[in-house]
């Protein structure tokens, strides 16, 4: 019988080539193989990094069903679990099924301009905002019910997994992974007696769609963040945003949600 394949994606840096050498080794002791060139048969996914290492790697794999788990070589490693020090335990857990499978959310916009319809997905948020760093104004429509004219730096729509970081800077609340819900975050509202923009953040289910329609003036200078990566589009008239139908399965290794919580933030 075949050995299962395990895909590996690293990040670049010194001490995540070392740990990828060396995990590496580990996996082919245990009869495993292992590959760095993303194998759709692959029983499970390691990502080697920080949280951008693991962020990339989703989008790579196309937001697949294979099971992912991160070893942390970087700061802050909100998704990435596994101490590189402790590579032999995780193996063996592993291989004991010591672990569980939660599936998270991922966020789906469907982006209108005049001519065409795009489609992005996003695991941590998708941001809404002007290009240069100028003042947005927008429309927010809920389920097609209008919420507000926004004004302001831009808005901001995260997945409960994202919430603890684009989100958590601007002032919005963490949302634990198994609230089925968004957190709509404004960036720099401004509220005066020219603007009234509310100044909280919203949690809102996940399956009500948020639509964002910046003003015409906008329609050509719009930035879109996709868990960080720059997009503009051209005659942009709206974007729907909700979860989308799909979902990522993280691995975890008997990990406290609450401990993790203290662990990075505390």
């Amino acid at each position: 019988m075949a050995s299962p394949i395990i895909n590996i994606i690293s990040n670049s840096n010194f001490e995540s080539r070392k740990t990828t050498k060396r995990l590496i080794q580990k996996l082919k002791q245990h009869h495993f193989t292992p590959t760095t060139t993303l194998s759709p048969k692959a029983e499970l996914t390691i990502t080697v990094g920080g949280d951008g290492a693991f962020i990339k790697a989703v989008n790579r794999m196309n937001f697949s069903s294979t099971p992912i788990v991160g070893i942390n070589t970087g700061h802050l490693g909100f998704y990435q679990e596994i101490n590189p020090d402790r590579l032999d335990d995780f193996i063996e857990d592993y291989k004991n099924k010591n672990y569980h499978i939660e599936a998270l959310p991922i966020l789906g916009a469907e982006i209108y301009t005049n001519q065409k319809k795009f489609y992005a997905q996003a695991i941590n948020e998708i941001v809404l905002k002007a290009q240069n760093s100028k003042v947005i104004h927008m429309n927010v429509f809920i389920d097609r019910n209008h919420l507000e004219k926004f004004s302001g730096d831009g808005m901001l729509v995260s997945t409960p997994s994202g919430s603890s970081g684009y989100n958590l800077s601007l002032g919005g609340g963490m949302i634990h992974p198994k609230v089925e819900a968004m957190a709509m975050t404004p960036m720099a509202p401004i509220s005066s007696q020219s603007y009234r923009s509310l100044t909280t953040s919203i949690v809102i289910p996940g399956e009500h769609v948020i639509s964002l329609v910046p003003e015409r003036r906008y329609a050509n200078s719009n930035l879109v963040l996709v868990d960080g990566r720059e997009h503009s589009y051209t005659q942009m008239k709206r974007i729907n945003i909700r979860f989308a139908d799909k979902r990522i399965h993280k691995l975890v290794m008997e990990n406290n949600y609450w401990e993790n919580i203290k662990s990075k933030f505390l």
